[in-house]
């Protein structure tokens, strides 16, 4: 989980790095050699690797629009989704989908910009793992801004008449964009939500991975032992802006300060001193962890960018040889023009 941890942040800083080149002075969004917008989850760590360390290849894990340290938590390639963010040929999607619309079937991974976006598909993930017989679980992550879409409550509502096996983490960063959690939403904690719909709910109150990972643990297993879904919420924080330019003028510093301090990697490495891990192999996890970002950047620069035709192919879905060629079952003109 360290690693992963030290991975997360050290890829999200060495974005930041890449993202603002070409940007500035004058914040240009489509310079530089990531164009578009760019949202970072560094303290937002111990929410993903608390999860996801409980997972396997065949469970399905949805992310929102702030998806780096989910996915590497996930196990997502970090070559080619590196690749993808900075749009090119080998990217999983091409070089199409950016940052915000990851997908990797390998490991069964997707995320979205669309708020909420991620709960329906899976619920719908968790319906086709019960009905396969399988114990294989889902899990939607998503920011507490967006617990009162009707995404988020509707697949609560599916999963609870269903029993689904899926688990709905919120990561609470205290600011649904440039808004206060309590000044968009009636409930304390996301968990609360989980008591209108008569299922599991649970609140870690601080970004502790461990804490993250026992909570989890009870959740993952209610999931895969076939006994219904749970809302997780964790609390964590947010040390960069909602989005790469973000003037932060809504935050005090003294909030703003507050998050650097809450740093959950100096909170696991004090985890790992406890029980006997020195200062000097964590440095060598770090290590390695920085060099493998480097590499993955480096790797992704040098990908080759898309030709401009491909942006017509993949629209939707190739369909299969000769689909296209067969003839309509119906007659347009029988049926006075309207095609039914």
């Amino acid at each position: 989980m360290y690693a992963d941890m030290v991975t997360a942040r050290y890829y999200e800083e060495r974005l930041q790095e890449e993202y603002l080149e070409g940007k500035q002075p004058k914040f240009d969004i489509s310079a530089g050699p990531i164009p578009g917008e760019l949202h970072l989850a560094a303290g937002q760590e111990a929410a993903a690797v608390g999860v996801c360390h409980h997972l396997r290849d065949d469970d399905v894990v949805t992310a929102p629009h702030r998806p780096h340290h989910v996915a590497i938590a996930k196990g997502v390639d970090l070559n080619r989704m590196t690749a993808e963010i900075f749009g090119r040929e080998t990217g999983l999607g091409r070089g199409k989908g950016g940052h915000m619309h990851l997908f990797d079937p390998d490991v069964n991974f997707a995320c979205s910009g669309i708020i909420a976006q991620g709960c329906p598909p899976a619920a719908g993930a968790g319906l086709a793992a019960k009905k396969r017989n399988t114990d294989s679980v889902a899990v939607a992550y998503l920011g507490e801004g967006a617990v009162d879409q009707g995404g988020f409550l509707e697949s609560l509502n599916f999963a609870a008449v269903h029993d689904l096996p899926v688990v709905f983490v919120v990561e609470d960063n205290d600011w649904a964009i440039s808004m206060p959690q309590e000044r968009v939403t009636d409930v304390e904690f996301a968990s609360k939500r989980a008591d209108g719909f008569e299922m599991a709910g649970v609140h870690v109150d601080r970004d502790d991975a461990v804490a993250v990972y026992e909570a989890a643990a009870e959740a993952v297993g209610r999931a895969r032992d076939g006994n219904g879904p749970t809302v997780l919420s964790v609390q964590v924080h947010r040390r960069m802006g909602h989005f790469m330019g973000d003037p932060q003028s809504y935050r005090s510093d003294e909030d703003q300060e507050a998050a650097m301090d809450r740093d959950s990697i100096e909170r696991m490495a004090s985890h790992l001193r406890d029980h006997g891990v020195d200062d000097e192999a964590m440095a060598e996890i770090r290590e390695d962890a920085h060099a493998r970002v480097d590499d993955a950047i480096a790797w992704a620069k040098d990908q080759p960018k898309p030709d401009a035709e491909s942006a017509y192919e993949d629209v939707f879905t190739n369909p299969p040889s000769g689909v296209t060629d067969t003839e309509p079952e119906f007659d347009l003109a029988e049926t006075g023009g309207e095609g039914e």
